[in-house]
């Protein structure tokens, strides 16, 4: 890489905006890298901070990550509509949990550590082109202005409006931590999906679980659907899931989680200027039609830091265009409820080798691996949907209020 551009108040590399999974985790492969010099520009306490969240994800080994893995399930099950479980082994790989906070102590102790590795606490005003590289222009919290000079910016702040697609639905959660009087929980199984649970007139509803303890545990209600609910009617939900349908007995809530994810076949555009990326959600990285994010940000923080490492300024995208085709097919078939939601699913993990599913739902999978995933489904509804996405109009869908996903 040539040198950087100097500014008044910091140079470095690379600077990325935004201290979620998408910046920090990119902050984690460029530092692992040794090969630019990295600052990260986080909020300063206060309300601009985001909440503690948990983010899931699956992968193989002992993972990257270490402490900063909270719990991980050997088993994956789904409860069909029917109420039929299925328990499935996805080994090699196991399914992880990380929470925000201690992947945040991971990410700053890796930077202060590394001798091309900062963290700044400001407030990231715009970001832009400038002659040799970008700008980013800071408020610090005592209200002093700040400009920070690198070769590339990264950002991964939300959008403030969503591009135009031809099918746009939500996927919006709330989920208790909730400890139990009695062991209610096994440890090894993580529930993905339980569809036990009243369908709404439009799209689908399930359950998810995450053992942490035989009397600990994340529970979550979670919609595909056009509109977010009220707090009031997740916490009915909610509350239904966990008496009538788990049978939790007695048992209390130790926190809560809410979100509000967009599930679009837009096309994001991956850049904002020459030298101005996006990355994360607003660069593309959740998956249409699964809303899975997390392990999609873990591959391209791989593939960014590789590029640079290699002096290549062309960032790959997240998302291949197979993969996004078929889940612009499958979103569509959602929204009409040309297929059964649930039933779709369900059918999925019943008739697919659990880790060759898991490929799939990362992107994975091989175009001959799909094609017997896809010979799977309902060929005929997602046929018709197929010949009829290419003609669909794309048009502005209103931008949900956004939390960071579980996946």
């Amino acid at each position: 890489m040539g040198p950087v551009s100097r500014g008044p108040d910091g140079t470095s590399d690379v600077v990325i905006v935004g201290g979620g999974a998408a910046g920090l985790s990119l902050a984690y492969r460029l530092v692992e890298t040794g090969a630019v010099t990295v600052t990260v520009v986080e909020p300063p306490d206060g309300p601009a901070r985001p909440a503690e969240r948990t983010w899931c994800y699956w992968d193989q080994g002992d993972g990257d990550f270490g402490e900063a893995v909270t719990a991980t399930w050997p088993l994956l099950r789904v409860h069909g509509p029917d109420g039929g479980p299925l328990t499935v082994d996805p080994a090699p790989s196991r399914y992880r949990m990380v929470r925000s906070a201690a992947f945040e102590r991971l990410v700053h102790a890796r930077l202060a550590r590394a001798p091309g590795g900062r963290l700044l606490r400001a407030t990231a005003d715009t970001a832009r082109d400038v002659p040799g590289g970008a700008e980013v222009r800071c408020t610090a919290p005592g209200g002093r202005t700040l400009t920070l000079r690198s070769r590339y910016v990264f950002d991964s702040r939300p959008l403030r409006a969503l591009p135009p697609a031809r099918t746009q639905l939500l996927q919006h959660f709330r989920g208790w931590f909730v400890r139990t009087r009695g062991d209610r929980f096994d440890p090894a199984v993580a529930d993905l999906m339980d569809f036990r649970v009243p369908q709404p007139r439009h799209g689908l509803a399930f359950g998810y679980v995450l053992p942490l303890a035989p009397d600990r545990a994340l529970v979550e209600y979670t919609e595909f659907s056009r509109a977010p609910l009220t707090t009031e009617a997740y916490e009915v939900a909610l509350g239904h899931y966990a008496r009538e349908v788990l049978r939790l007995g007695e048992f209390s809530v130790e926190s809560a989680e809410q979100g509000v994810i967009p599930m679009t076949d837009a096309r994001f555009p991956r850049r904002a200027g020459a030298a101005v990326f996006r990355i994360g959600t607003a660069g593309g990285a959740t998956r249409p039609a699964t809303g899975y994010t997390f392990a999609a940000v873990q591959r391209h923080s791989r593939a960014i830091a590789a590029a640079l490492h290699d002096g290549r300024a062309a960032v790959p995208a997240p998302h291949g265009r197979r993969a996004l085709a078929m889940d612009a097919v499958l979103l569509r078939a959602l929204d009409t409820g040309r297929i059964d939601g649930p039933a779709f699913f369900t059918g999925l993990f019943r008739r697919t080798p659990a880790q060759r599913l898991l490929r799939f739902l990362d992107g994975a999978t091989s175009l001959r691996e799909e094609w017997g995933i896809g010979l799977r489904t309902p060929v005929g509804p997602m046929l018709r949907t197929a010949l009829e996405v290419p003609f669909l109009p794309r048009r502005t869908h209103p931008v949900p209020g956004t939390g960071e996903n579980h996946r």
